[in-house]
């Protein structure tokens, strides 16, 4: 039953299951593809059309690399836009070719004819023009080898001329896999030698080609020739440090040796494999080295020395999740994927805008519109964090926003154009999109700097004061022992805070109010204390309408499940109390926080 247990286990350890996505991305290539990420979102809110196309170039092409087409091709596609829009005809045919090849190994055979002879067609070059043309062929005659050789021949003697080694090195890639589509194992081996040849200065490229090779060795039972060649590329992995292909090779080469009856090479080269698989923080290498361990002495009906490799990865499982980055920087990839989608909806929205008439209605009915789109997402977003996990929770709650204080705005500008005060109501749009913009940047983050958040709170007690002029004036204090772009506290917290005070305590004083915000520093922790001369908590309730208790009831209960996820993710001790003042009428709210940087 155990080991039924085990299997299922190490069966289900996949990938998706590890990083909560479909394809594992190693540390060092989601933490370059997170960089090309933010390129493309910095370069959407420059809005600097040349330096997006080529962040969207480049990100598509590290997606490339990892093998991710499917997610590599809207990133060419928005590239191949902006360079149609610049007539940079030379990068257009470039795109146009990478497309169509992105597209071929979707499967999109369709598409992929159609984009190469784009490609040919825009071609200013006759050798251009020809490859892309041929490649169309080509991939017309994919079930008929031979014909595709033909295409694939008369490419390579083109690309003797002017193409680059990269382009080389693909084209006799590409004619091994046809020489053995033809079941010509010695042509294909003298294709990828060419490509090992012209690889001389790229050694991790070379290193994944021998690797290729080896397998083919492996296949024909030439097992002696794929234990050298294998050797041969994990030296060069080792030479330039690739960790991800280092693993894979000696995943390999343990293969090998096991296949040619070396079982103490095969057991030992396993052995080390874990032991730098867990330094690593390598999980997905460890549990694969853990299986094919374990699969030696399962063959020789060892299955209590099999059980025990499961339990060493089981205890080493914790370990091995906490040092894999690749899980962090892969969430923080996906992250700015979303900032980049958000960020793509705005751009076209205000181009969109552009084209018509920039009057204040149009411009009003734009956001309206918006804000509804919001709150729906929010209502399906809060349907369907039942069934997820508290991280995901935390950040649907973090991203609820106040009904009331959105309609609230539009009414005040509603009220400002009645007045026809078209200055007034301009002044408060532009701070209410402001703090919008604000909030909606740091709402994927559960902490945020104290600097970033006194600006949202600046920026929103500067809205209410905007509105509630005559009934309170506010100040904010922060200790100077508190370095606020370096001290992090969780974001959205105060907020509702300060909201109820305006709304439920000094929107109600017959004489001007004051609402003192304070940030002190004791010891590790960081004490706010929000406090105002309102009406206090008893007064505030009788005078509230059966809505508004729902709604304060509803935003205290967020505050509090987010305090409590917070406490629980994060080993917090986040402390929140709410009282009446004891030398006068209005209510304290005091939150503390541990001190985090």
């Amino acid at each position: 039953m155990k080991r039924i247990i085990y299997l299922f286990f190490f069966l289900t350890l996949t990938p998706s299951v590890l990083l909560g996505q479909d394809t594992i991305i190693p540390a060092k290539s989601a933490s370059s593809l997170n960089k090309k990420a933010k390129k493309v979102e910095k370069s959407l809110t420059e809005n600097d059309p040349e330096a997006l196309a080529k962040s969207y170039e480049e990100l598509a092409n590290g997606l490339i690399e990892n093998g991710d087409f499917a997610r590599a091709e809207p990133y060419i596609n928005n590239a191949l836009e902006l360079y149609k829009k610049q007539k940079n005809t030379e990068k257009v045919v470039q795109l146009t070719r990478r497309l169509a090849q992105v597209q071929e190994n979707q499967q999109k055979y369709k598409e992929a004819i159609t984009n190469f002879r784009e490609a040919g067609n825009r071609a200013e070059g006759a050798s251009s023009s020809q490859m892309n043309f041929n490649d169309a062929n080509r991939v017309s005659q994919r079930t008929n080898p031979a014909a595709q050789m033909d295409y694939i021949d008369a490419n390579i003697e083109l690309a003797e001329e002017d193409a680059e080694s990269d382009e080389k090195i693909q084209l006799y890639r590409q004619k091994a896999a046809t020489n053995l589509l033809k079941d010509d194992k010695e042509e294909a081996l003298e294709s990828y030698g060419k490509a090992i040849e012209l690889a001389a200065e790229k050694p991790a490229e070379a290193a994944k080609l021998k690797r290729e090779v080896a397998t083919i060795y492996a296949g024909d039972n030439k097992l002696v020739e794929a234990i050298a060649i294998a050797e041969s590329a994990l030296e060069q992995a080792i030479a330039v440090g690739e960790t991800d292909e280092i693993l894979k090779q000696k995943l390999q080469l343990a293969d090998l040796y096991y296949k040619n009856n070396d079982e103490h090479k095969a057991t030992s080269l396993l052995e080390e494999t874990y032991a730098q698989a867990v330094q690593l923080g390598k999980t997905y290498a460890a549990k694969e080295t853990t299986v094919n361990h374990a699969a030696i002495f399962e063959s020789k009906g060892d299955t209590q020395q099999s059980l025990k490799l499961y339990d060493r990865f089981l205890e080493d499982f914790e370990t091995l999740i906490m040092r894999d980055s690749s899980l962090v920087d892969t969430k923080l990839f996906a992250s700015t994927e979303e900032k980049i989608q958000q960020l793509e909806k705005e751009r076209q929205l205000k181009d969109a805008l552009l084209q018509k008439s920039n009057t204040f209605n149009l411009v009003l009915i734009v956001s309206v519109l918006l804000m509804l789109l919001l709150l729906a997402w929010i209502v399906r977003s809060l349907f369907a964090i039942k069934t997820k996990n508290k991280r995901i929770a935390l950040q649907s709650l973090r991203r609820e926003m106040n009904p009331h204080f959105i309609f609230n705005s539009l009414n005040s500008v509603n009220q400002f154009i009645a007045q026809n005060n078209e200055l007034e109501a301009n002044k408060y749009l532009t701070s209410y999109s402001n703090l919008m913009r604000s909030m909606m940047e740091t709402s994927n983050e559960d902490f945020i700097t104290l600097s970033d958040e006194l600006e949202q709170l600046k920026k929103y007690l500067n809205l209410e004061h905007f509105r509630f002029q005559d009934a309170f004036d506010y100040e904010i204090t922060v200790d100077k022992a508190l370095d606020a772009d370096a001290v992090k506290i969780p974001g959205m917290l105060i907020q509702p805070q300060l909201e109820n005070a305006v709304w439920h305590g000094l929107r109600y004083r017959e004489e001007k109010g004051m609402l003192k915000l304070q940030f002190l520093k004791e010891d590790n922790h960081i004490k706010v204390i929000v406090e105002d001369n309102g009406i206090g908590l008893e007064k505030s309730e009788s005078l509230k309408t059966g809505n508004q208790k729902l709604h304060s009831s509803r935003g205290l209960n967020n505050v509090r499940e987010r305090i409590q996820l917070l406490n629980d993710l994060y080993k917090q001790n986040i402390q929140f109390k709410i009282e009446n003042r004891t030398d006068s009428t209005g209510t304290r709210v005091l939150l503390i926080f541990q001190q985090k940087v």
